[in-house]
């Protein structure tokens, strides 16, 4: 399916990364809809059964271990909306070699979740947040922010390792947001992070007119406050470059995936989407399907294995967001 030859060190892509990282999609539904994410009408899961079990799920991290994948997050749609979700944090996190565990969420259901996930073995857990006005919230996400700020709440009260607050910038949308989200997080000690919006919610109500750059919100922050680079700051494994905000102590991040012309220097991720997919970037086509390796009988962990060698040997060097990127797949179809 795709070009190229396994490099010598099946760990390492062509590119010299060492590619250590599985962001595992465990669902694409979701209990919010948020624009940005998911196409108005998608319904992918009501079109097939081939989601992945929980059992497929640890054999493949199993797999993935083997080979020296050390970090591991869980992701959605929205994965706590699975009735498993704790049973799956629990039996991965219980694997020989995993090194850390990750959860991304929207927060909603975290107010009952996060001490039973945080017993279960997740270490870090990100959350979207957006905006901190009710309004706003709703007719972004169609969900509740007294419910996200509860669940963000319980996740503070949880003791977590790191907990980090996400928000996507959207021109004409939440600019106004981005000082009271940074001063919210600090507020909790939690790390918030402003994301450039990515080109994967193709006919849906926001688009390229609501991109707004990371540098552009970065002069906004600093009209009000120093930003100090904060280079020993690197609370878990993502690419958000961090700065400190001088006055108020506030610690901000950047991911500039679009307009940052290095973003993919150190990707060290491959992902896995909830119908049994492996996929190499994020923002490049191209995946290879785990669900016949998985289902095949006793050859089944040398399929895996093959599949992650395949992966990692044609792991491009960049993503392709700037040039006409053609949507196949919405963010919720590929895993946050």
């Amino acid at each position: 399916m795709f070009p190229g030859e396994p490099p010598n060190d099946p760990r390492m892509d062509p590119f010299g990364r060492h590619i250590d990282y599985l962001r595992i999609s465990v669902t694409d539904r979701c209990n919010e809809r948020c624009l940005y994410c998911m196409p108005e009408g998608y319904k992918g899961w009501a079109q097939r059964a081939d989601h992945l079990t929980a059992d497929e799920i640890v054999r493949i991290v199993e797999s993935a271990t083997e080979l020296g994948f050390r970090k591991f997050r869980l992701t959605g749609g929205e994965p706590l909306v699975r009735a498993d979700i704790v049973e799956i944090a629990r039996r991965v996190w219980e694997l020989p070699g995993v090194g850390t565990l990750g959860l991304s969420t929207n927060g909603l259901l975290l107010k009952d979740l996060a001490a039973p996930l945080k017993q279960a073995g997740v270490r870090s857990v990100n959350i979207s947040l957006d905006t901190m006005d009710a309004a706003a919230y709703q007719k972004l996400t169609g969900g509740r922010i007294e419910t996200a700020l509860a669940g963000i709440h319980a996740a503070a009260d949880a003791g977590f390792e790191v907990v980090k607050l996400n928000c996507v910038l959207l021109r004409g949308v939440n600019e106004d947001q981005i000082a009271r989200l940074a001063a919210f997080g600090a507020s909790l000690g939690m790390p918030v992070r402003f994301i450039e919006l990515m080109p994967l919610a193709p006919g849906g109500p926001i688009d390229e007119r609501h991109f707004l750059p990371v540098r552009e919100a970065m002069r906004m922050l600093a009209v009000d406050d120093a930003l100090d680079p904060a280079p020993d700051q690197r609370p878990g494994h993502g690419p958000a470059r961090y700065f400190r905000l001088r006055r108020s102590g506030a610690l901000v991040g950047f991911i500039g995936s679009v307009t940052c012309a290095d973003f993919c220097t150190d990707c060290n991720k491959l992902r896995l989407t909830a119908d049994g997919k492996l996929r190499p970037c994020l923002g490049r086509h191209g995946e290879i399907d785990l669900i016949p390796a998985l289902r095949s009988g006793t050859a089944a962990g040398h399929g895996i294995t093959a599949a992650f060698h395949e992966a990692i040997a044609n792991k491009p060097e960049n993503h392709s967001f700037a040039e006409d990127f053609e949507v196949l797949r919405p963010m919720t179809a590929i895993g946050g």
